[in-house]
């Protein structure tokens, strides 16, 4: 039987988003959903004293703003969200091949991500829920789609509909990401596999 509800069902924006932490943080890293008619989402990731926090974001609607930007559109946009801060990594949904090349030819470090839904969501709640990624008050469509984004009961399988998922998807991206290659005992197969 498939899971129905909210996929992030835990998840309450009063208790769990947070505000900006004060003072340096050690690593910045982006995540990215690119989308050319459907929305695309950036977050920006730092870390600071073992957490992960998406600090600020970037979300582009085409279909609402009525224009479509280019790849080099997007890499402009990137810059601005960094903001001169150097990121160890941009994680990059990996269907996304022409914008990967963009960023490469900049001097972008681009890592592909991993794009495993099932998985991507169970290492993300298990991350937030032991809060090892936050996600900061500011970041108003991540938390705009945490309240949105649900199962799919027609699919007869544990898999999510297909709506208010961009931020979900960037931010499972830099999970799988961060699970896969941190160096803190944290992988994919530590994952509760029980439901949540």
């Amino acid at each position: 039987m498939a899971a129905q509800g909210l996929v992030y069902d835990f998840f309450r924006r009063q208790r769990d988003a947070v505000p900006v932490p004060e003072g340096p943080f050690e690593q910045w890293r982006v995540s990215v959903d690119y989308g050319t008619a459907n929305p695309t989402s950036f977050g920006l990731w730092g870390k600071k004293d073992g957490v992960w926090y998406r600090v600020e974001e970037y979300y582009y609607d085409s279909r609402r703003e009525g224009r479509q930007k280019t790849d080099a559109e997007y890499g402009e946009d990137l810059k601005c969200l960094l903001s001169g801060r150097y990121a160890e990594r941009i994680i990059v949904d990996p269907s996304a091949a022409s914008f990967i090349e963009l960023l490469k030819r900049n001097g972008f470090r681009v890592v592909r991500a991993d794009n495993r839904v099932a998985d991507g969501i169970r290492v993300t709640a298990n991350l937030l829920k032991n809060q090892k990624i936050r996600i900061c008050e500011g970041c108003a469509d991540c938390l705009r789609e945490m309240e949105l984004y649900c199962w799919d009961p027609q699919s007869g399988k544990d898999t999510p509909r297909k709506e208010h998922d961009h931020a979900m998807d960037d931010m499972r991206y830099f999970a799988m990401d961060l699970a896969g290659r941190e160096q803190t005992g944290f992988a994919a197969t530590w994952v509760e596999r029980g439901g949540f």
